[in-house]
């Protein structure tokens, strides 16, 4: 019987094709291909607008959705706000190398630019500014995004001895580097000024009142909780409450906004633990002027706490009695907001 001829194994053959296959693969992916799992994924990586060396980035995207676009902006607009709320103010990380637009400075360099942000801020002291989301608009302007939005800002101003709030709309243009050439105020409402009303940094025993044992009996509810709605529990019962856009005239301190200013000036001390942890700011004290002119329903609309509101509330309660508010040519009893500021001595 004659034997079969034997066949020869070309399995390793086989085997070899395939690495070698599969080498070529992998030398062609590292050397031309930049990001290979986009060869096998549907996903889309979203460019932002926003980062280092992003040369171009505009022009690469192009295509980019409202959304993405609009991200991108969040993102920067919010690290640019919340850098400078944590005292970091550095150009090259934002601005480009000229700043064409710097609210009303011209052509900066970075230099130039810092010196002018820091001399504006001088003047801008405790500045809160907090940017409305939902109000950012954009539009593409060639390779630049020309970027819009809402803010509301508050500041003491040392150079007018005034607390100024109000509603800015800014123009922010970014360009195809990622960097703003133009931050510029395009729209003020809502402006309001108040005269600062000062706060004597006095440490003299006994004055304070919170050392004085008859005040602390007959006062402790009004001096110690900020939030006591009423030194009289019967004062919200005696008829309707306006505010002060409903009224004629609004409620007024004998003598006017000078001689409130000349009290409260006399009368507040700055509390012993605010300034020794160099606590500054404002108390908004919310309160009811009454038909016959008395305080009432002292409340802390917004406090600075180590003591500033609870002294803010004794001062008031303690204050002799108002003009009352006036509707239909006769008193009424209307709701009051006053903003007392605390600033320690330079």
């Amino acid at each position: 019987m004659q034997q079969d001829e034997v066949k020869k194994d070309r399995s390793l053959l086989y085997m070899g094709l395939g690495l070698g296959a599969i080498i070529l693969v992998m030398g062609y992916l590292t050397l031309f291909v930049d990001d290979a799992n986009g060869l096998f994924s549907k996903k889309q990586e979203i460019a932002t607008v926003i980062g280092s060396d992003n040369s171009d980035v505009l022009n690469q995207n192009s295509s980019m959705s409202d959304v993405e676009v609009r991200s991108s902006l969040i993102r920067f607009i919010e690290a640019f706000y919340s850098d400078q709320r944590k005292g970091y103010f550095d150009p090259p990380s934002y601005f480009s190398n000229i700043t064409e637009t710097y609210f009303n400075y011209h052509n900066l360099t970075y230099k130039r630019l810092k010196e002018v942000h820091y001399k504006r801020l001088s003047d801008m002291q405790n500045l809160d500014l907090k940017w409305i989301v939902s109000s950012l608009d954009y539009d593409r302007s060639g390779t630049r995004l020309v970027a819009s939005y809402w803010t509301r800002i508050n500041y003491l101003k040392p150079s007018r001895n005034k607390d100024e709030s109000s509603d800015v709309k800014y123009e922010m243009i970014v360009n195809e580097e990622g960097k703003i050439t133009s931050l510029r105020e395009v729209e003020i409402k809502n402006f309001v000024s108040y005269d600062i009303i000062p706060v004597p940094d006095s440490t003299n025993a006994g004055v304070t009142g919170y050392t004085d044992p008859a005040y602390a009996t007959e006062n402790a509810a009004v001096a110690l909780d900020p939030t006591t709605e009423s030194i009289n529990p019967e004062a919200r019962y005696e008829g309707r409450l306006y505010d002060l856009g409903t009224v004629e005239f609004a409620p007024e301190y004998p003598g006017g906004q000078k001689a409130l200013a000349k009290y409260l000036g006399s009368h507040l001390r700055y509390p012993v633990q605010a300034r020794e942890n160099n606590i500054q700011g404002k108390v908004y004290i919310g309160f009811v002027v009454e038909k016959n002119g008395n305080l009432s329903d002292f409340k802390v609309i917004k406090g600075i706490g180590s003591g500033c509101d609870e002294e803010a509330i004794r001062v008031l309660s303690s204050s002799p009695a108002w003009k009352p508010g006036i509707a239909d040519g006769k008193p009424v009893r209307t709701s009051y907001t006053l903003p007392i500021t605390y600033q320690l001595a330079n």
